[in-house]
């Protein structure tokens, strides 16, 4: 099980602080340290002073007796503070001098230093005292027992580590809190995206209690659902459309069907029943047709046998093909411009045709359908427009929506079922391009760009159907 976020910001304040606490520990432990042992050396220090300076007052035999008594008496009875003097006449001496220490003393300058003595650690220091009467020259030493030193050092760091575990623990526990406590506008804005139900897609979260950095997450989640929104309710509409569009064929089957088998019919009526239900079932497969070209137009195909050629000369071919509609619907066609480009013929050809197709369905006889082509910077433009009804600007932007059609803009037909602009938006896609259409002193104009830079090629899918208009 993954651990919450609020136990992951509790263990990283717990390894910051543990981090924290021992840099300031191992920095207050060094301090006290230094500060302890020049405390010391102090000490040690003036008590060597003070007894040099008796020690060079006294420069006979009989005032040499008298130092010693002093002496002891400086000697605490429990030896925390010991002193030596060294000299060649052993009338100007004190203390028994241990062997380490005329090894120290012999193979060093006089300065501080450790000495172990009888189990214990004391610093001490030396001093020469120059020779004065019937005293010759002598070395004195004082020694401090370490002791105390090292035991409030060995409490102060037990002190420290008991502190600094203590702390890590308080640390973590705060840091757990406060971050269940900083977290809970998470847990809310969770809490309340779990309650949003599937059957009411206008459900948006709350932005209003949020802090700024969840605001904007819960905006681009509330933004995630005006598209599902969207993109539901035009699935619904497409749904109603499609169902509309193949219940009208469907229908004709049926009812034609079932008035051929009420009574015994011809030869004659029964193949005309049967031409009848032909042209129903081609218009259902060309509406099957169209839907999965859209469909894998949505998943992402792209064109990929593109050739290089003349954009006009193509379009002639798609007017020549179309010469006997044109012909019946008393329209001329007029090719202007020309642009080479890299596209796949046959889709090209698609949505020229399927242009052209809608320009006729929508001029009366005796119009000219102009073609206009053209490129810009790395893109090629074909417009086709044609002189008709003014459209109104609410509807252009949607015209190349599946199965949409607006009152007044485009009539519907029996041979439209209400994707060729839907199909030509797709073969723009698939190259990379747009559609665009306008309106404007009763001129109307349909076209889509195609672009010349590449596309990551995508698999097509198995099965595909024929790629009729």
């Amino acid at each position: 099980m993954k651990a919450s976020i609020a136990t992951r910001l509790a263990v990283m304040f717990a390894v910051a602080a543990l981090g924290v606490f021992s840099l300031v520990g191992v920095a207050l432990y060094r301090v006290l340290y230094r500060e302890l042992g020049r405390h010391q050396l102090s000490e040690v220090n003036t008590r060597l002073e003070y007894v040099g300076m008796m020690v060079n007052r006294n420069d006979n035999a009989v005032s040499w007796q008298n130092l010693r008594t002093k002496l002891d008496t400086l000697t605490p009875a429990d030896d925390s503070v010991r002193y030596w003097v060294l000299g060649p006449d052993p009338r100007f001496v004190y203390g028994d001098v241990p062997a380490e220490l005329r090894e120290r003393l012999g193979t060093q300058a006089p300065r501080p230093f450790m000495l172990e003595l009888e189990g214990r650690s004391m610093r001490a220091v030396s001093r020469s005292i120059p020779p004065k009467g019937e005293r010759p020259a002598v070395q004195i030493v004082a020694a401090l027992d370490s002791e105390r030193f090292c035991n409030t050092l060995d409490t102060f760091a037990g002190a420290l580590v008991a502190l600094c575990l203590a702390g890590v623990a308080l640390v973590t526990f705060l840091g757990y809190r406060i971050a269940k406590v900083g977290l809970a506008p998470l847990s809310s804005l969770s809490q309340e995206a779990q309650s949003l139900s599937p059957r009411d897609l206008s459900q948006r979260l709350r932005l209003s209690p949020l802090p700024r950095e969840l605001s904007d997450l819960a905006a681009s989640f509330n933004g995630a659902l005006d598209r599902l929104e969207r993109a539901y309710a035009q699935l619904e509409g497409f749904n109603a459309d499609v169902a509309h569009e193949l219940r009208t064929p469907l229908t004709n089957l049926i009812g034609q069907t079932q008035v051929a088998l009420a009574k015994e019919r011809t030869a004659a009526q029964l193949e005309e029943v049967l031409q009848s239900n032909l042209e129903e079932l081609d218009r259902l497969r060309k509406i099957v047709s169209d839907m999965l070209f859209l469909a894998r137009a949505d998943q992402g195909e792209t064109a990929l046998d593109r050739v290089h050629t003349s954009a006009a000369e193509e379009v002639s071919k798609t007017v020549e093909f179309l010469d006997v509609i044109l012909e019946e619907a008393g329209v001329s066609v007029r090719v202007e411009g020309d642009a080479h480009a890299s596209f796949e013929r046959s889709l090209f050809l698609r949505a020229a045709s399927n242009l052209l197709l809608n320009a006729v369905e929508h001029s009366e006889r005796g119009a000219e359908i102009v073609v206009a082509i053209a490129r810009r910077e790395s893109e090629m433009r074909i417009a086709v427009t044609n002189p008709g009804a003014p459209i109104p600007e609410q509807h252009l932007g949607r015209l190349f929506d599946r199965f949409y059609r607006a009152d007044g803009a485009r009539r519907n037909s029996r041979d439209n079922h209400g994707l060729g602009l839907s199909i030509v938006k797709a073969v723009a896609k698939m190259h990379g391009g747009t559609v665009f259409a306008t309106s404007a002193e009763g001129r109307n104009t349909f076209g889509f760009t195609l672009s010349d830079a590449p596309l990551a090629a995508t698999p097509r899918l198995a099965g595909r159907e024929s790629r009729e208009a």
